[in-house]
C-alpha cells in the first residue's frame, strides 16, 4: 500500500473515533437513534484509544498526521471535562397544560 493511501485511512481512523466520542459526549445527535445521547465511559473509551494510537504510532506519523492527531484529542479531552464537569439537572418538569387542563 503506498503512503498516501495510509495516510488517508489514518484520517479516516482518527475521525471516526473523534465522529464517535463527540456524539457520546451528547455533543452531536447519534444517526442511529436521532437522539442526543450521553455516555461518558464510551466516550473515554473512543479517546483512550486514539491516546494509544498517538503512543503506538510516535516517530512513525508526519508532521501534519501528528499536529492532526494532537488537535483532535486536545478538542476531545476539553469537551469530555466540560461535560464531566456539568452538573446534573434533576429537576422535574411541570406537566404542561395539555397534560392538566384547566377545570372551567
Amino acid at each position: 500500500m503506498d503512503k498516501e493511501k495510509y495516510s488517508q485511512l489514518f484520517y479516516t481512523l482518527v475521525s471516526h473515533y473523534q465522529l464517535q466520542a463527540m456524539i457520546m459526549l451528547g455533543k452531536l445527535t447519534n444517526p442511529a437513534t436521532n437522539k442526543v445521547e450521553k455516555n461518558l465511559e464510551i466516550a473515554e473509551f473512543f479517546i483512550d484509544t486514539l491516546e494509544m494510537l498517538m503512543e503506538k504510532t510516535k516517530g512513525n506519523l508526519d508532521e501534519a498526521e501528528q499536529r492532526y492527531l494532537n488537535e483532535t484529542l486536545t478538542n476531545l479531552r476539553l469537551n469530555y471535562i466540560e461535560e464531566r464537569d456539568k452538573p446534573v439537572d434533576n429537576k422535574k418538569t411541570e406537566p404542561s397544560n395539555s397534560e392538566n387542563p384547566k377545570q372551567e
